[in-house]
């Protein structure tokens, strides 16, 4: 019995080949993912949304059998390569860095909104506010030194040090 046997082959898939194809297909997603690192999980960026979304959308075809089996894990594992080597050049060049993962954005500023990198990054007041809210627990911008708008999407915001205050 050879592996072809055992996952089967479209049109002819049985149920258990396709539960098959699913659980090797998870085994295969675990390794690949693990292999990619932890921060393909852990960072948000798009740069880091991208490798799951191509390996979802390339995997899923190994286990419906939209495509061949092989060339289909192959295909991810080549995702997973490069996602690796775009992150090693990342961390050797800024330039590349950039513009594969992009920078944070100063929004806020010394009492002012920047409105123009506020309308560049799609961000509203009221976004700001929200976030000023929920992370610095204020109520006004008042209180607020600076916000970004991070590389992942999220604001992040530095409280105005207060007198008499410790880092």
């Amino acid at each position: 019995m050879n592996l072809q046997d055992v996952i089967g082959e479209v049109p002819d898939l049985t149920f258990l080949q396709v539960g098959i194809r699913g659980f090797v297909v998870f085994i295969i997603a675990l390794a690949l993912l693990r292999l990619a690192g932890r921060r393909a999980f852990g960072m948000g960026t798009a740069f880091d949304n991208v490798i799951c979304m191509l390996l979802g959308a390339v995997l899923s075809r190994a286990v419906v059998g939209a495509s061949p089996f092989m060339p289909t894990v192959t295909g991810a594992v080549v995702i997973v390569a490069f996602y690796r080597l775009f992150a090693w050049l990342s961390l050797k060049s800024h330039r590349f860095g950039k513009l594969v993962k992009g920078e944070s954005e100063l929004i806020y500023e010394n009492g002012k909104m920047n409105r123009e990198h506020m309308n560049h990054c799609l961000v509203t007041e009221k976004d700001l506010l929200e976030r000023v809210h929920h992370e610095a627990h204020v109520d006004s911008l008042e209180d607020i030194d600076k916000a970004y708008l991070e590389r992942d999407g999220a604001i992040s915001v530095i409280k105005k040090r207060k007198q008499g205050e410790k880092c």
